[in-house]
């Protein structure tokens, strides 16, 4: 899987990390990164009857740049081979980004969307508790309405309710506290949150 942050969202980087990660030399320009990438994806193909998955994370922060080269890469010998699947992970911007015209060719090349819909109130205790039992805590650390405002807060983003509940549990260690309750949640939420 590939991590990308603001500063490696360049084509060359998308390509030179791809190659990185199949275990090949990068190259210094683009056009360079980009044939020995298709090289090695045909190899792939071909000599071990394998294909390339490829996992873009945070793929909402992809420059327009970045995204038409990566058409091209899929439209690669006239889309009757794609050399590899490429999975697209990111933000609600990212399908807002490739709704907009100049993105079509883009869009015209998604398979299958697969969009994961804010929690409820009851969803995100049990996500919550799923967590806690996975690092054996104790689930019953945060107060009924400690939830609450957790669900407030978070609007039931996954995002938003890992980043106040780990602000929470720190802030519980802090002051030596075993119960996370609403006014505890609250002031994190205040003081700490944007």
């Amino acid at each position: 899987m590939l991590y990308l942050s603001d500063s490696q969202l360049t084509p060359r980087w998308f390509y030179n990390g791809l190659l990185q990660q199949l275990g090949t030399e990068t190259k210094f320009y683009r056009g360079d990164a980009k044939l020995s990438l298709h090289q090695q994806l045909e190899y792939i193909r071909q000599a071990k009857h394998k294909k390339v998955v490829t996992i873009v994370d945070e793929a909402h922060l992809l420059k327009r740049e970045t995204l038409e080269e990566i058409r091209f890469m899929l439209n690669y010998q006239m889309d009757s081979l794609n050399p590899m699947a490429l999975i697209l992970v990111g933000q609600n911007e990212l399908w807002d980004k490739l709704n907009l015209q100049a993105y079509a060719a883009v869009r015209q090349r998604i398979d299958l969307k697969c969009e994961l819909p804010a929690f409820d109130r009851s969803q995100t205790e049990a996500y919550l508790h799923a967590h806690l039992a996975y690092a054996n805590g104790n689930e019953e650390i945060f107060t009924d309405k400690a939830m609450d405002e957790i669900y407030k807060y978070s609007a039931g983003s996954a995002r938003a309710i890992n980043k106040v509940c780990t602000h929470s549990l720190l802030s519980a260690a802090q002051r030596n506290k075993k119960l996370i309750d609403d006014h505890m949640v609250h002031m994190v939420i205040e003081s700490e949150l944007p």
